[in-house]
């Protein structure tokens, strides 16, 4: 048994061991990609580059920090952004943001932020993969982090109240699932794709979870899982174009 698995709830170890286990956070390069955890079986095999005129491109990370709960389910950390924010106010979102000249790389990015935005200590959190990044129509590359609460009780939620309305956890699983999900079809460019909307119930509050925050949250559960949603996913094509 290795040394981080003593204590620790054998499900979240096995976990951290398929998804590689990365102690080293600073072996995660900004601008290289061959550091990350690669899922091909799942990446969207007609990506492709869209030029986005007259904007410049900007990086991002966001924290997908799960947990288990008492009966044993992953379950990840979300918010309800602050309803009067200059953007996406009021939306639910993964904690992260913006990454700054400070940031050593995505995990220190992401790490950064969801302590700014709702007092996650980063000593409590284990990284252990980071995603093929995501990139928006407004030319943002927004690259996913996944990480472990091994004991959910050392989290003590303090969320930034120029920043955050609230705090939440949704059971990871139930983005696979065809329940409490509608979906409306977009386009973009020509290309039609299916945006996700998921319904969430958490302490008497409804919470809906969507766009960019809903493909990453599919992507990161398909790749938890290891299996597909039990519906068309059908992803922009914009979201996994090739360039950084």
């Amino acid at each position: 048994m290795n040394s981080y698995s003593f204590g620790r709830s054998q499900t979240l170890v096995k976990l951290a061991q398929r998804l590689g286990l990365a102690d080293q956070h600073d072996n995660f390069d900004v601008l290289d990609d061959s550091s990350k955890v690669k899922d091909s079986r799942i990446q969207n095999s007609d990506a492709e580059l869209i030029p986005q005129v007259g904007l410049k491109p900007s990086r991002a990370a966001v924290l997908i920090c799960l947990f288990e709960d008492e009966r044993g389910d992953l379950r990840v950390i979300l918010t309800k952004r602050y309803s009067a924010m200059s953007s996406h106010s009021g939306e639910v979102a993964l904690p992260g943001g913006k990454w700054e000249e400070s940031d050593a790389n995505d995990v220190d990015t992401a790490l950064r932020e969801a302590q700014e935005e709702i007092g996650l200590d980063p000593s409590i959190v284990e990284v252990v993969s980071v995603l093929d990044p995501f990139h928006t129509k407004r030319n943002i590359t927004v690259v996913p982090v996944i990480g472990i609460i091994w004991d959910k009780r050392a989290f003590d939620p303090v969320p930034n109240a120029a920043e955050v309305d609230s705090i939440f956890d949704a059971p990871l699983e139930m983005f696979l699932k065809d329940e409490n999900r509608r979906q409306e079809e977009r386009e973009w460019m020509g290309c039609k794709y299916l945006l996700h909307f998921f319904d969430h119930q958490d302490k008497n509050k409804s919470y809906v979870i969507w766009a960019l925050t809903a493909g990453i949250l599919i992507k990161a559960a398909s790749v938890v899982y290891q299996q597909p949603p039990a519906f068309e996913e059908r992803r922009p094509t914009f979201w996994n174009r090739i360039g950084h």
